[in-house]
């Protein structure tokens, strides 16, 4: 790669990488796996992952389920992992592709939506809820889960990235061309995916008349920024995987100095790009149900809470997700209690988001007289659960696209768990693989 070209590249916050793949002749639909972070509640998925990988080369002998952290085995399976991954690249598992980036194109039920592999410079990250990094969390960080990932990563070999993360790129500048012109790339994986996943293909995006496409539209989107608060990359899925290595690249920075650490590997961290206004990349609002928690007590601590509140009753769900879709109502949120399909408007000088306003009242009531709270995907079940006794269903609105970037930059992170993007199967699957050491 030219020099000038990856100076460039790496004054936008991002660097090609050398990036291993399996070798020919190994399957890759048993090796590529969901994201570790899903179906944490159910282990029979995990199970069956296990059963079919068995005896195959695998990303699932490279991650640590998430349902199993709080096993007695953890380290047991840590230092599984961390063999594993040595066997694995002594024993030539891996092609490696010296400085490249990957165009993947991932088939869903919610059509094909396209990325790009680039390693993120963690110098431009911080996951603070006020940061005004290059890079940033857009939902909060729970510090407790960083250090069992630490744990995890501590004397990984490699890393196998989940993490998407989100340009806002409305001209379609980045990585929409390199999609037009794919048909000249070189493709170096095409597979189904297991379980429900759809389908997958990588292409190899490693020529200098590639990567200055990347690299002019990437500062075209800069040249649009404030510098004062230019956010350019904004997480999607990963954020907790992000902070990790984030965390331990500063546990670095004290080991050896900070010289050495910004030459070292673990300065960058390998994530995929994602257009935010692909058509395919699908947001999706969590909701939740408040368990134990009669109507009076949310609705006296929302009134706490705002200086305004108006309560509209509408006949059914569907009413109630339409009226949510006003962008002219203000700050809303729906509400399902005792056969009450409400959608309340409010005005808080404290909070801009309605996800804001309900999380301080999960915040304060948790844990009082039996409240407990559950962050649930799918309006529909939402509803069916807010229908039991006790039980209260929030519905939010849907997160714009349009205005995402605008909204973190303005207010900072969302609440945890404010939106999804896409289902489960549709998250990303492990496939490629950087050093980190």
């Amino acid at each position: 790669m030219d020099s000038t070209l990856r100076n460039r590249m790496r004054s936008l916050g991002v660097d090609v990488s050398d990036i291993l793949l399996p070798r020919e002749g190994i399957d890759y639909g048993k090796w590529s796996v969901v994201a570790c972070d899903q179906f944490t509640s159910q282990r029979e998925y995990w199970q069956a992952v296990e059963l079919e990988t068995m005896d195959y080369p695998s990303t699932y002998n490279l991650i640590f389920p998430e349902c199993y952290l709080e096993d007695d085995d953890r380290d047991r399976r840590i230092e599984a992992i961390d063999s594993t991954m040595r066997t694995y690249v002594d024993t030539g598992v891996f092609n490696t592709f010296r400085d490249c980036s990957v165009l993947v194109e991932r088939t869903t039920t919610s059509g094909t939506r396209y990325g790009l592999m680039l390693s993120l410079d963690l110098e431009q990250y911080s996951y603070a809820p006020d940061s005004r990094s290059l890079v940033r969390a857009t939902e909060g960080t729970i510090l407790s889960r960083i250090p069992p990932r630490k744990e995890i990563r501590r004397n990984a070999m490699l890393e196998l990235p989940h993490i998407m993360v989100l340009i806002s790129d409305m001209k379609r500048l980045v990585i929409e061309p390199l999609v037009a012109r794919r048909a000249d790339l070189k493709c170096i994986y095409d597979t189904d995916l297991m379980k429900g996943g759809g389908h997958i293909r990588g292409y190899l995006v490693d020529r200098d008349e590639e990567l200055e496409i990347i690299v002019g539209g990437l500062e075209a989107l800069y040249r649009t920024l404030d510098h004062a608060n230019p956010l350019l990359y904004a997480m999607g899925d990963g954020n907790h995987s992000l902070a990790t290595a984030k965390s331990l690249y500063e546990d670095l920075k004290k080991e050896i100095g900070t010289k050495a650490a910004m030459a070292h590997p673990s300065r960058y961290a390998l994530v995929e790009i994602e257009n935010i206004f692909d058509p395919a990349l699908c947001f999706e609002a969590i909701h939740r149900v408040f368990f134990n928690t009669p109507h009076e007590v949310l609705d006296g601590e929302i009134r706490r809470i705002c200086d305004d509140v108006r309560i509209e009753d509408v006949p059914s769900l569907d009413d109630m997700r339409t009226r949510l879709e006003d962008k002219d109502s203000g700050t809303s949120f729906g509400m399902i209690a005792g056969g009450r399909y409400m959608v309340y408007h409010v005005k808080s000088s404290r909070f801009a988001l309605g996800a804001s306003i309900i999380q301080s009242c999960i915040d304060s009531l948790s844990g009082k007289d039996g409240i407990s709270v559950d962050y649930i995907h799918g309006a529909e079940v939402t509803d069916r659960i807010a229908h039991e006794d006790g039980n209260i269903g929030i519905i939010m609105a849907d997160i714009s696209k349009e205005t995402f970037f605008d909204d973190i930059i303005r207010d900072g992170a969302f609440p945890r768990k404010t939106f999804s993007i896409g289902h489960a199967e549709e998250k990303r699957y492990y496939m490629e693989a950087r050093r980190i050491r």
